[in-house]
């Protein structure tokens, strides 16, 4: 992205938009039983809730009845159908791990096998995104935590904690390029999830061969254990490799969220709260809600003088329903340059 005089004032930068990610599948609902639905009813109304706050996008994970996160596609429909009706212009992004909450003493936290990530894209009602992760990576969500960020949670309890600590990412180059195969097909936006440069120079490359021909919307997830430590010096060097017409969401964990936020905020970026991210105020004296977390961010745009994006406004910053009919047109679309003629495609960028 280029950053050019007036690019800080928020008359040159799009509209806000917040993502809410309130189901946290991570926790138990003992964790923060005041802020973490169980019943369908409680889920649906919790995506009102947040849309009523001003997050105009929906990070969607569902819970069983007995407080486990569901593996059932079925949980997925019934939860979709529910918000679509209540809050239809709600952008639906569906979690792509499904749920990776372990199952048992001792079980690993892991992510489903492809087969089962790959039938996201079959939902009914379908969603408007779903996530992609990007190259198969560690994903040791404790990594940056201190113990009192989860003191006196499940996370605390040794074997869940062992269980987290140790999660990988499976994402390889053959469950991508399907993935985001079938996802299009569908009409679903893959919403690239980019842990460092190299995650993010891989769908460049798909979109230079033609395996990806949609927008660039994507999250930066700075949630360090195998991913980028939540930092200026790397959100400026993903910021210099990505193209000005790319749509990035900042997104870290913890006591991490604010700040990277407030960031993001300031430089035109759009933002991700809730309580699958971090439970705390920045004092670390009460847990705060996903809605408290979205007033929090809308109050601050107002301070920052950026107005937050109302639902068709979200649509059409996240182009939402938009696919491309060739590789020169995502390229074009997207502020990458063209691909060179009789060349290898997909290690070149544009030189400033």
């Amino acid at each position: 992205m280029n950053f050019l005089d007036g690019s800080l004032f928020p008359e040159n930068q799009d509209k806000l938009v917040i993502t809410a990610a309130p189901y946290g599948p991570e926790w138990v609902p003992s964790d923060f039983p005041e802020d973490i639905p169980v019943t369908m009813a409680a889920q649906v109304q919790k995506a009102v809730d947040c849309w009523n706050a001003g997050a105009t996008v929906l990070h969607l994970h569902v819970r069983e009845l007995d407080g486990c996160g569901s593996k059932r596609l079925s949980k997925f429909n019934e939860l979709i159908a529910g918000v679509r009706q209540a809050v239809p212009e709600m952008i639906i992004q569906v979690g792509g791990s499904i749920s990776f909450a372990p199952e048992g003493d001792g079980a690993a936290a892991q992510w489903l096998q492809d087969d089962t990530r790959h039938m996201l894209a079959e939902l009914d009602p379908k969603p408007d995104q779903v996530t992609v992760t990007v190259n198969t990576t560690q994903m040791n969500v404790l990594e940056h935590m201190e113990a009192a960020d989860i003191a006196g949670t499940s996370l605390a309890e040794p074997q869940t904690n062992r269980a987290y600590r140790e999660m990988v990412v499976p994402s390889g180059p053959g469950f991508i390029e399907e993935h985001v195969r079938r996802l299009s097909a569908n009409g679903i936006q893959s919403a690239f999830q980019f842990y460092n440069i190299n995650s993010y120079e891989t769908v460049e490359r798909l979109i230079r061969r033609g395996v990806y021909k949609g927008p660039l919307v994507m999250n930066w997830v700075a949630i360090s254990g195998g991913m980028d430590a939540p930092n200026i010096y790397n959100l400026s060097n993903f910021l210099r490799a990505i193209p000005d017409g790319a749509m990035l969401t900042v997104e870290s964990s913890m006591r991490n969220v604010l700040p990277i936020n407030m960031i993001g905020m300031a430089l035109g970026l759009h933002v991700r709260c809730g309580i699958e991210d971090n439970l705390w105020n920045q004092s670390r004296t009460e847990k705060m809600s996903t809605v408290r977390q979205i007033g929090q961010l809308v109050r601050l745009a107002r301070e920052f003088g950026r107005e937050v994006a109302t639902g068709q406004e979200a649509r059409e910053i996240c182009k939402i329903g938009v696919f491309y009919d060739s590789v020169e047109e995502t390229l074009a679309a997207n502020g990458f340059a063209p691909n060179p003629k009789g060349r290898q495609q997909g290690f070149l960028r544009q030189v400033a």
